[in-house]
Parts: structure tokens; sequence; C-alpha cells
């Protein structure tokens, strides 16, 4: 039985784990609102008053006011065009293509400035955002080298744009849109003093973002931001996958110091009846099969957090699972209270009050903790509540069954379900990335790479499995498991020969390289 509590006394989400609260999180809504921590440091802002909701009538408002100013011309005698850029190139929707339920969410996130026009309400990214700012945080050199790529042709101190020409008609057209906003920074935000608890691979993505940075002059800044975009969601996705396999691991060893070792094995057939699928599948099936066992440690966490911050001691996570491990009094009368304040909440239903009851009579009569943390995982918003929208929040940020996609599935087919894959767009930047070395201090060049030392590099950095031959599960693999690891490597290199990466020279694998896109030198 699911006891029903209010959403005040089952909190789940902890900043100090994961900001993210696991939702369906669109990726653009999450660039909008990154743009807004990036320029007020973390702050909140409070965007001017406007009467009703911004609406594609209420953009083309804007442009007939601004071309009044003089600052634009063509408004009025061409309409339905201004409409049709608008619509296409100039706003984020949910809803895209429903004449009834579609709505303008916020300017598309093309520059910094894209999140004066949103409307906050449709524009949620459930805290998605101030996950990546407190990455980011970690490194203020990227930081910084972000907001001036995402800032360029815009004076914040004069309110206006500065004449460039790096800058592209649609992004001049938010600029100009955006630029009679008003805005006022407020408090702080929670993350304000948080560190993110996967440090390693906030070091991952540091560095790939200050590798992106390499290309900023070379790429157009759509591809740009496109590139940024499917960063941000692949390793939001890494992210929360690594958490869910390493924080029970954590909470049995008591610390957060361990090794990570995570990995996946990705299909890059596109074939959901391949050879590897099924070593893909298994991997997919061994990480939701965690998930029960983080929402418990996640509880547990949350749970000794709350107590240590009444002792006035410390309460990081790495304190909260030293005392799990070492300091446990599970008959401590403080988790009776807690006990006590769910079933008085439920007072009233002699039903639930009977069940809870029933569900705690297998415990120590002492386990006060034990019996708290399973009443915990049964409420409303316990694990039945979380787990489905886990999977639903790995599925959005995965980008799954997308040409960026991380997973994919079968379309409602049982047959074929989440399976670790590679899309050719999050392939395409994760190679624009992997073929610029560093020379040690700071500089990057480009160089080629074999299709080999490319599955490694990729292994190695990201823990996603390419060919498997080398691991140390797949030692006594079979010559069906060796067929398929193959079978998927043609595949990859198929791959990159579609999206321009490779092309057969020679039947000579040292000249069967990896050719970099864009030339740079130290």
């Amino acid at each position: 039985m699911i006891i029903k509590l209010k959403k005040k006394n089952i909190v789940f989400r902890n900043p100090s784990i994961t900001a993210l609260d696991a939702k369906m999180v669109p990726l653009d809504h999450v660039l909008t609102n990154l743009f807004q921590l990036i320029a007020a440091n973390g702050a909140t802002i409070k965007l001017g008053k406007i009467k009703g909701k911004h609406t594609v009538d209420s953009l083309k408002g804007y442009m007939v006011a601004l071309e009044r100013q003089g600052l634009i011309s063509g408004v009025s005698e061409n309409m339905e065009a201004v409409e049709d850029w608008i619509r296409a190139n100039l706003v984020s929707m949910v809803y895209r293509g429903n004449v009834v339920k579609e709505k303008v969410s916020s300017l598309r996130p093309m520059h910094l400035m894209s999140y004066r026009i949103q409307n906050r309400a449709i524009n949620r990214d459930y805290n998605a955002s101030d996950q990546i700012f407190m990455m980011l945080k970690e490194s203020p050199e990227v930081l910084k080298g972000l907001y001036s790529y995402m800032s360029k042709g815009w004076d914040k101190d004069t309110n206006r744009i500065i004449e460039s020409n790096q800058l592209d008609v649609d992004t001049v057209g938010i600029l100009l849109l955006s630029k009679n906003i008003s805005e006022k920074k407020t408090a702080k935000s929670e993350i304000d003093d948080t560190k993110p608890l996967l440090k390693h691979q906030t070091e991952i993505f540091n560095d790939d973002v200050r590798r992106l940075l390499v290309y900023q002059d070379l790429l157009p800044r759509t591809v740009f931001m496109e590139y940024l975009r499917i960063l941000i969601g692949f390793h939001l996705s890494l992210y929360e996958m690594k958490l869910i396999s390493l924080l029970p691991r954590m909470r049995e060893q008591g610390t957060t110091q361990i090794a990570d070792d995570w990995s996946m094995v990705i299909d890059m057939t596109e074939d959901l009846d391949s050879g590897v699928s099924a070593y893909a599948v298994a991997d997919m099936e061994r990480l939701t099969n965690m998930l029960n066992r983080y929402f418990k440690a996640t509880f547990e966490i949350n749970v000794i957090q709350n107590r240590l911050k009444n002792k006035n001691v410390d309460a990081s996570v790495e304190a909260c699972l030293h005392f799990l491990k070492y300091d446990l009094d599970r008959s401590d009368s403080w988790y009776e209270r807690d006990i006590d304040d769910i079933i008085n909440e439920v007072g009233n239903d002699e039903e639930t009050v009977s069940a809870i009851k029933e569900m705690l009579q297998f415990f120590d009569d002492d386990d006060y903790f034990g019996k708290y943390i399973h009443l915990l995982e049964n409420t409303s918003g316990g694990s039945n509540y979380q787990y489905k929208y886990h999977l639903q929040c790995l599925d959005k940020l995965t980008m799954k069954n997308s040409e960026s996609m991380l997973t994919a599935s079968g379309v409602r087919s049982r047959r074929h379900p989440r399976r670790g894959a590679m899309g050719s767009k999050l392939l395409e930047t994760i190679v624009q990335l992997l073929v610029l070395k560093e020379d040690g201090k700071g500089s990057y060049t480009s160089n080629s790479l074999s299709i080999e030392e490319l599955a490694k590099k990729i292994r190695q950095r990201y823990g996603l499995i390419i060919n498997g031959i080398d691991e140390p599960r797949f030692a006594n693999a079979d010559v069906q498991a060796h067929a398929a690891f193959k079978e998927n490597m043609d595949a990859f290199r198929n791959k990159l020969r579609q999206i321009g990466f490779y092309s057969d020279l020679s039947d000579a694998c040292i000249l069967q390289k990896i050719r970099p896109r864009y030339k740079i030198d130290d």
C-alpha cells in the first residue's frame, strides 16, 4: 500500500547529491535557465512584469514597437513573414504544431540574453540548470569562457547591441526582442555553496566544455549551441546514471571516495536485434535494477543529514555516509518521533494506520531508523513514484531514439527494451572534442586518430563500451560475443564515414584515420 502524505513531509531531491529533480526535462529549458544563472553568477533574476504571457502575437507587437523606434524596418508590411520567422527561428515552444495547446516557453537559447523573454511556468527545467551551473563553478575559467562567448554582441552596462559581424540575423533578432525587458537580481540560489558529489565526472564535463570553446571562432553559432545542448544532456545523463550505480556503494563503504568503474555497452548498429544489443540491454537492466537501492540510499542520507543539522555538526554527504556506516543508532527516539508524525498525519484513516503496522511488523521493535526509511520508501513520493519519473528523466536527458541519443528502445515494444546507443549527432560532438590534443599548457591542437584509438578514448573518458573484447568482464567471451563486438565496430566505422570524419583510403589499418574537420594549430 502507498501511504499518501503531504509533499512537505516527503522530500527526495537533495542538492548535495544532485540538484536535478527527476522529471521530463526539456534541454532547451535547461539552456535558457542556465544562461540566467551564468548572467547573474548564480543569483536568481526577477524579470520586468508584462501584461499576460509572452505569445507569438505579443512578440509581433514587440517587433512593431522596435520598428517605431527606428531599430528595424519592414515589419508592418510583412507581418506574415515576421510571424514565420518568430515561430521557426526565434522561440522555443511546447506542443509545437498543435494549434490548441502550443505555447511559447522562451526565446531560443542562442544568446546569453535569451532568458529575458520566457514564461517561467512553462519554461521549467526541474533544477537541471542548477546542477550544470554547480559543475561549471568548479572551473572558473570555463565559466568565464562560456560567458564571454554567449554574451558576444551585447553590452550589459548600456543595455544595447554592439555591432559585430559574428552575430547572425537570428541572434540579433533575439537581442532586439529582449533589450527592453528590465531585470533585477535577487537572492542567491540554494546551490551557491554546494559542491558536485561526483568530482571526476565534473572535471570531464568542464574539460569537454573547454574543448568546445576551442571551436568558438570556427563554428557557426547555431552549430556551437547545438553541440553545447547535446553536451549538457549527455553529461547530465552520465552524471545521473553514475549516481544510481555509485551512491549505494558509497553507502555500503561509508565514503564518497570510491573507484568510478561505471561502464555501459553502447550499440552502434541501429539494429534492435543486433548481436551486441543483448549486452547493451543487459547493462541498462542492471542500471534500472539499481534504482531502488539508490532511492533507499538517498532517503537514508536525507534523514541523517537532518539529524546532523539538528546536532549542529558537519552534515555533508561524506559525514552522513560515515555516520551511517559507523555511528548509526537505529533505536534513536528521533526516528521514532518521525514515525509518529507519519501515523498522526494519517491518523483518521484506520485502514492506512493498519497497513503501516502490518508493513513494519517484521522489523525489530527498536529499529526505528529501519522502520522510518521503509515508510519513506512506501509513501506517495517514495520509490514507486521516483522509479517512474527517473526512467522518464533518463529518457529525456539521453535524448532517446533521436539523432543525439545515448539510449534507444523499440517504440511500445517489450521485445526491444532500453539499451545504450549513440546517435550520429552525439558521435559527431564527441569526435570534435576528442580529436583535440592538449599540450599540457592549456592549448590544443587537432590530430588524427585511428578507429580503435577513438573507441578506447570514448571508453576511458565516458565509460561507454563499443568494443568490449578487451574488457575484463568479457575475458571469457565466446565466439558469439566476438562476432557481436566486431559487428559493432563495423557499424561504428560506418557511422563515422556517414558524418564525414572517415574515409577508406587504404586497406592498411595504419592509414584508416579519423580526420579532424577543423585544422587547429598550437
